[in-house]
């Protein structure tokens, strides 16, 4: 395609697409002097706290507590939120967006293009999180009514059967009483065990204060969608406790049940600013209406500043394991714990192998807006979790993504027995161009999560089975090799924009590469693929076009760890593993954060053979590339990383696809390449008639 004919600014010329779509102004004026109908429904899907709800089953009934309600401030009025209210928002800057009001002219054409195709996201604006209730999966994501910029959080809501195809709601809530008129930020729902189902949310009061409210379903016998919400009348339940900042104290999770006291427990997490400690606190309650602050602190680490979005969930090396069904024989555990102290018996069964106590702790970290894990023991009776290694403690060790995600969640699905991760996707762009066509940000593609057998302390993550239903073409380039310093272009029966990529390198080289860079390279951190040794860069290169003027590299880059000898064979180094993004070169816009980002993974003994002279790895690739996201699985999920990039010639028919080998000394095969085309128009899925959502609003569709 002539990427003359993309650059063009009028609509007109555009050619025809199968996306709803917001057309840009005629003019870069102000945003008052537009027409009001269509500044009034521009719409922003933003994640401050991505609301990923999750469902918790449970054993002893509830019933709800009646309250004298605290008295409400008529004459407030919603605001955006700014920065100084203490949560997170895109702002210019790197990790948050990039870029002046005075940036690239982008057309129309080239903003339609970075509209995903089966990836989560409102037909306008910003964005939350997914519950499971009766055969529906229930998302809830932070929105902004009002435009493609945050500010006036509100919680939408949509419905799937499979967590791909969402049908939208009317809004679940919305920011109109004196404890949330400043924003309903993030919260999370239980399903109790009669089968009742609350939710606990932030509210940002008239004063900017961070409290915990209430809400629960205003007709769930007759209302299976649930549609319509109804805001605890003694609102709110929570304010912060003694020693916590007023907007330091946000994101409940999901409860859990623990038969020990009979009662529900959550998390909220916060932060100590004597050291700069992120921390996490535990409430536990019978009713869900009064709460008791656990006064032993679940867990804290120094530096890491305030703790978004923290989530507390069991993890095994098969399904997923329900919350409150593992406290049971985590219990028990520290039972037996004390009975094998007292029998004087070997206890490390219990403490180090069991894997009903493997539980994991995350938090989205606020200075730097990325999510940090790390797996460890939650001793219930102690109320106190800490980590397998303190090395790689939470904030200071491991990431869900070493790309662009955020706020991210899990939720037990007790459908398919599995714990299930969303995370949200903000944009790298300016605001400028998010304004102009009219949404921001969406939802990754929901990912399956499970403990790695083989380290024991990382998680796996992998998108979930239902992506594969999406395939609907594909093109098998199985077998290609790959010389040193070579590129090559792949044939595709398809548009190489919406791809799941499946591939398996089989790399080769001989001891005098590895000696190449047994020296160099062991301090080696990801950069650009023009820096080339002897055993990589390799990988793809997706959206480029003919030229490659425009590129995003997907690769490996494989060094040895001089300070590290192979158990097997002392003369022989281990293998550090490099896998990485560079998104330098994936626009000519100049208005968009362009980093280069990734991670070392481990490589196992059955990933790696000696042959002959020479070494071969075995190596595992899986992409999913829908417009302007690429989200990358290595090593079978070991390691992900996600992008955002904003091509401008590389779109539509001239986005192309690549093999690229720009190693010294290795030889590369794709032993396995398979490229599937993806179907689905998320705009379409999102077809909803604002105006007519308000009207219903309006009319009393909705219960405060």
């Amino acid at each position: 395609m002539d990427s003359g004919a993309i650059a063009g600014s009028s609509s007109s010329r555009s050619p025809p697409l199968p996306y709803s779509y917001a057309a840009l102004p005629y003019d870069d004026g102000d945003e008052g002097t537009r027409g009001r109908s269509s500044a009034r429904w521009r719409v922003v899907l933003v994640a401050a706290g991505v609301v990923l709800l999750v469902v918790a089953t449970g054993f002893a009934g509830v019933r709800m507590m009646e309250r004298e309600a605290a008295a409400a401030d008529a004459g407030v009025t919603a605001r955006s939120r700014a920065r100084d209210a203490g949560v997170s928002e895109k702002t210019s800057g790197v990790g948050l967006g990039a870029g002046s009001d005075d940036g690239f002219p982008w057309s129309n054409a080239m903003l339609q293009w970075q509209r995903t195709g089966f990836h989560f996201q409102p037909h306008k604006n910003w964005m939350n999180g997914p519950v499971y209730y009766k055969g529906w999966y229930h998302l809830f994501y932070q929105y902004n009514p009002e435009g493609a910029v945050w500010g006036n959080i509100a919680w939408g809501h949509a419905v799937s059967h499979d967590l791909l195809r969402w049908r939208p709601l009317p809004l679940a809530m919305a920011p109109d009483q004196w404890y949330d008129i400043n924003g309903v930020w993030t919260g999370s729902a239980t399903v109790l065990p009669d089968g009742g189902i609350v939710i606990l949310y932030t509210g940002s009061t008239n004063e900017s204060v961070q409290v915990q409210c209430l809400a629960v379903p205003s007709d769930p016998d007759n209302d299976p969608l649930l549609i319509k919400w109804r805001k605890y009348e003694g609102n709110p339940v929570m304010y912060p406790p003694a020693g916590v900042g007023p907007k330091d104290f946000r994101d409940p999770t999901t409860a859990w049940f623990d038969p020990s006291d009979q009662t529900w427990r959550l998390v909220i997490g916060s932060k100590d600013d004597a050291d700069h400690a992120g921390i996490a606190m535990v409430y536990k309650t019978r009713d869900f209406v009064n709460y008791d602050l656990v006064t032993t602190m679940l867990h804290r680490v120094a530096g890491t500043g305030m703790w978004e979005c923290v989530d507390l969930y069991p993890v095994s090396s098969g399904g997923g394991i329900d919350m409150s069904d593992a406290i049971s024989s985590i219990s028990n555990d520290d039972d037996d714990d004390d009975d094998d102290d007292n029998n004087n018996n070997n206890n490390n069964n219990n403490n180090n192998n069991n894997n009903n106590n493997n539980v994991v702790l995350k938090e989205s970290m606020y200075d730097d807006r990325h999510d940090y894990y790390a797996v460890g023991r939650y001793y219930a009776a102690a109320n106190t979790w800490t980590p397998v290694d303190p090395e790689n403690d939470v904030g200071i060790g491991l990431r869900y993504d070493w790309g662009k995600l955020y706020a991210s969640k899990t939720f037990y699905d007790p459908a398919k027995r599995r714990r299930v991760l969303w995370g949200w996707v903000g944009e790298t762009d300016s605001q400028r161009a998010d304004k102009a066509k009219g949404w921001a940000s969406l939802q990754s593609i929901p990912r399956t999560v499970v403990l790695d057998d083989k380290s024991e302390q990382q998680l796996i993550q992998w998108p979930v089975e239902e992506v594969e239903t999406l395939r609907i073409n594909s093109t098998d380039l199985s077998g290609i090799t790959v010389d040193p310093g070579s590129v090559i272009p792949l044939v595709l029966n398809h548009r190489a924009t919406q791809l799941d990529i499946i591939a398996e390198f089989h790399l080769r080289y001989n001891n005098s590469a590895a000696n190449m860079i047994i020296n160099n390279n062991d301090d080696y951190s990801c950069s650009a693929i023009t820096n080339r040794g002897a055993v990589g860069p390799f990988g793809l290169l997706l959206l480029a076009d003919k030229q490659r003027h425009e590129q995003t590299a997907v690769y490996f880059y494989v060094v040895s760890n001089k300070n590290k000898n192979n158990n097997n064979n002392k003369n022989k180094k281990e293998k550090k593993l490099h896998f990485c993004h560079d998104e330098s070169r994936s626009s000519r816009a100049d208005d968009i954060l362009k980093r280069v980002v990734g991670a070392s993974v481990a490589v196992f003994d059955h990933e790696e053979e000696e042959e002959a002279g020479a070494d071969h790895l075995i190596l595992s690739l899986r992409v999913l590339l829908d417009h302007s996201i690429v989200e990358s699985f290595a090593q079978g999920g070991r390691a992900v990383l996600t992008s955002r990039v904003y091509p401008t010639e590389a779109i539509y028919a001239a986005a192309g696809l690549f093999l690229f080998n720009n190693a010294t000394a290795a030889t590369v095969t794709a032993k396995t390449l398979i490229v599937h085309h993806m179907m689905m128009d998320s705009s379409a899925s999102y077809n909803y008639n604002l105006q007519q959502q308000q009207q219903e609003q309006e009319q009393g569709f909705f219960q405060d």
